[in-house]
């Protein structure tokens, strides 16, 4: 360990022990130079509990890599909290009649962070041309970047190549294979940041850990595992009214695995943001109905929305591991089961309320065009065991024993739901598994009961719906029931090529109700994202796809 390593790791504990504003005195060496040591500089503190494994953006696939790409980064536009799409680095867009051309204006006073790959060290002037180098990276084969996905949408040259094109340094365009209409959101995922190719052409694969973007806050230290610092970008282009943004003068990341522990740290006020909640928590944060508990109400702020996640129950419909006369391969057994449980009471006593019942489709809460809670689902044991009786199983007379595959943190939901089953007589056994064992089962057709989730890529309710189109099946595509539906296919096609808003969203509609029909799922809930902060923490947003947004964050203390 070198002398300013150890001097950093020394300050950081005691700056762990105080108040905020003493994080301010730490001196941190990295490729931008040292942090000011000046009084009154201000650090919002949070914990990962999971591993950050790269600030590179073509890796931001979980929500600790995307938490801290989004503020290093920025694309050609982002998401507001209500998930309307607004401009970044792109000032204006436009989109031609026929959707396949997409021309995006630059602005003209984005920089990048300095850093020694520049010469003299002076982040230079983002153009369109650097975005062309970008999302070329996402379907660089060497790279395997999980987001190379965004990229089939857009249409390819002779050679291979993207038909991304910059007119000039601020007029960029996006030229697709056919109109799909959500492709403006998926532009705003951190997988599509701009980066530098000199950083590229610097660093290599060791950009990972030596980041250059344009975004709010700029790389400092990264012990990994330990500790994760940015600081602020001076030269950030965004204001609000006269003001600069941001606000705060650095982020520190502390890595505390045990999520109990990192509680009672933000408890004792060493952690400025608490952003999951947690079985060994739950009950001293919250009341019963969710709300928070009185004695921390004066000291502690809820954040709450919608979380684009929909927890679920899966059926195998297909494959080669089913018989002929597989009883969930009749869709009033799986209606049955839709029905044979009380939603709100175990959101209540699994998870304090936390969360919407899903007496709808699949696809959730919050998102656009889909904000009533209707039309699927309610708890009803009579409808329950009238549909088994139809279906040749009074009482669940002749069903089979299912197996319910899920894993150890949602056990207690599957308990649940074998309870109630079994007082309309199907009867259920629950295989608790890894997480990794369960999702390789899926992909490949292993299970014939499961337990899932979705948590939505991009803000359009196509990233949902398109888990049931027949060519998507599973290990192909994330169709993992391996539902086929013509009716449902020729809806889902219909929809990638209508540009109007208002006649996708009743295709949309459409498929919703079919699945509800179809019941190739038991939806269980819609899930709901929260944050704590401490009183003395304001403008901490939150938006359903739980986004971390710190531009505007203020420290009052």
């Amino acid at each position: 360990m070198t002398a300013a390593t150890g001097r950093i790791n020394s300050i950081l504990t005691q700056a762990g022990n105080g108040p905020v504003i003493l994080l301010a005195l730490f001196a941190l060496i990295s490729c931008g130079g040292a942090f000011d040591e000046k009084p009154g500089h201000t650090v919002l503190r949070y914990n990962e509990d999971q591993n950050i494994t790269s600030l590179d953006p073509v890796y931001a696939r979980n929500q600790a890599n995307i938490w801290a790409v989004s503020q290093l980064y920025n694309s050609l536009v982002e998401l507001d909290d209500s998930l309307r799409i607004r401009p970044s680095i792109a000032s204006s867009w436009e989109v031609s009649a026929d959707g396949l051309t997409y021309t995006f204006y630059l602005r003209d006073d984005v920089y990048f962070h300095d850093d020694p790959c520049f010469p003299g060290g002076r982040g230079r002037r983002v153009v369109a041309d650097d975005f062309v180098f970008s999302l070329s990276r996402l379907v660089d084969a060497g790279l395997n970047s999980p987001g190379a996905w965004i990229m089939n949408h857009v249409a390819r040259g002779e050679k291979g190549g993207l038909r991304v094109f910059a007119i000039d340094d601020t007029t960029l365009t996006i030229e697709l294979q056919q109109s799909f209409p959500p492709f403006t959101g998926l532009l705003s995922m951190q997988y599509c940041s701009v980066v530098p190719h000199e950083a590229i052409n610097e660093y290599g694969r060791n950009f990972r850990r030596n980041p250059v973007g344009t975004g709010p806050f700029s790389f400092t230290y990264w012990k990994e595992g330990v500790k994760l610092v940015f600081r602020k970008n001076q030269s950030y282009f965004e204001f609000e009214g006269d003001n600069r943004l941001p606000y705060l003068d650095a982020v520190s990341i502390s890595f505390i695995v045990d999520r109990q522990t990192a509680f009672l740290e933000f408890i004792r006020g060493n952690l400025d943001l608490l952003t999951r909640i947690d079985a060994s928590y739950q009950d001293e944060l919250l009341d019963p109905s969710g709300q928070l508990q009185e004695k921390y109400s004066d000291r502690l702020k809820m954040i709450t929305k919608p979380f684009l996640n929909s927890e679920y129950l899966g059926f195998l419909l297909d494959g080669e591991k089913l018989s002929a006369n597989w009883p969930l391969k009749d869709k009033r057994v799986r209606q049955a089961i839709n029905y044979g449980f009380d939603r709100e009471k175990m959101l209540a006593f699994m998870r304090n309320s936390i969360g919407t019942p899903a007496h709808a489709g699949f696809v959730p809460v919050g998102i656009p065009g889909f904000n009533k809670n209707q039309g699927g689902y309610y708890y009803d044991p009579d409808r329950a065991a009238q549909l088994l009786e139809e279906a040749g199983f009074p009482g669940g007379q002749g069903l089979p024993v299912l197996t319910l595959h899920t894993v150890q943190a949602y056990q207690d939901i599957a308990q649940y739901v074998q309870f109630e089953l079994g007082r309309i007589g199907i009867r259920v056994e629950i295989d608790v598994m890894p997480p990794a064992t369960l999702r390789e089962m899926m992909a490949n057709a292993g299970a014939e009961f499961f337990r899932g989730s979705w948590i939505a890529d991009y803000p359009d309710a196509e990233n949902y719906l398109a888990l049931f189109y027949s060519r998507h099946r599973s290990p192909a595509g994330p169709n993992y029931t391996q539902f086929s539906c013509s009716e449902y296919d020729s809806l889902y096609e219909a929809s990638l090529s209508e540009t109007s808003y208002s006649a996708r969203m009743e295709l949309y509609h459409r498929m919703d109700s079919l699945i509800i029909e179809e019941a190739p799922k038991v939806f269980l809930y819609y899930d709901q994202s929260m944050r704590f902060v401490h009183e003395y923490v304001s403008n901490m947003g939150n938006n359903p796809l739980n986004h971390l947004d710190l531009k505007r964050v203020r420290i009052n203390k």
